[in-house]
């Protein structure tokens, strides 16, 4: 038997006997006995009692309709976008026969620059631009004496600095893209140093394409970029450089 029906039963019992019982009270207590049904009758469990119908397999159940908020969130509710494939990027001839020839040398080196010679006048020039003067740079004679390498170090960015030259991407005589209009710098998605440039040091850079996309205005190239160090089995400078070609 469910709770609120027995509720209801024994509420139909003292209601067909409350005379009875209200006799054998006493007239104080009494007193509290009707004032103990009147609070009861009044309370949400009493008005449950006298209103709950247990519904039968004839019935029918009527469900509750959408509140205001839960018809608000199903109207609101968006159909899913249709998905659409964005047009392909026409490309000019130039940039479609340079994007082709890139992809078939994806992870070879295309390109090896001419040795450049890292003296300590550029050296010193480029701490003069920084104005970073450590020892390390700029004292000859003390790194002579107390750094490992027994010579100073060109700065990490320094090198990096020469990369554009040493790539051949500022000389208009002998570039490595010549068929485009223009080139981009975009960034460095990873730099890293494994082995400093010493002072007198002669360095080179290669150039391996490692992903190659078209844009809107030409190709988006991604590229590793390694500075050897001549006789140095370790390279100054290892970078993944991404550019943009225009055309």
């Amino acid at each position: 038997m469910k709770v609120v029906d027995y509720f209801k039963q024994k509420r139909g019992d003292l209601s067909l006997h409350a005379f009875e019982l209200k006799d054998l009270l006493s007239p104080s207590l009494r007193e509290h006995w009707l004032d103990f049904v009147n609070r009861a009758n009044k309370t949400q469990l009493g008005s449950l009692v006298m209103d709950k119908q247990s519904a039968s397999n004839d019935d029918v159940v009527e469900q509750p309709s959408k509140t205001k908020i839960e018809k608000t969130v199903v109207n609101n509710i968006a159909p899913k976008a249709a998905v659409t494939t964005p047009a392909p990027i026409e490309m000019k001839p130039e940039a479609e026969a340079l994007y082709k020839e890139l992809t078939a040398t994806l992870g070879e080196v295309i390109h090896t620059g001419e040795w450049m010679t890292v003296d300590q006048g550029r050296i010193n020039q480029f701490a003069d631009v920084t104005e970073d003067h450590q020892w390390i740079h700029t004292n000859p004679e003390r790194a002579a004496e107390e750094s490992p390498f027994k010579t100073t170090i060109a700065h990490g960015f320094l090198t990096l600095s020469l990369l554009s030259v040493l790539t051949d991407s500022v000389d208009p005589e002998n570039q490595k893209f010549p068929t485009a209009k223009m080139t981009v710098n975009l960034g460095f998605n990873q730099i890293r140093f494994p082995y400093p440039v010493k002072s007198e040091n002669r360095i080179r850079a290669t150039t391996k394409i490692q992903s190659v996309k078209p844009v809107k205005r030409g190709l988006e190239i991604v590229q590793e970029l390694t500075v050897q160090i001549e006789g140095v089995r370790r390279p100054g400078c290892v970078a993944e450089s991404v550019i943009q070609l225009h055309f």
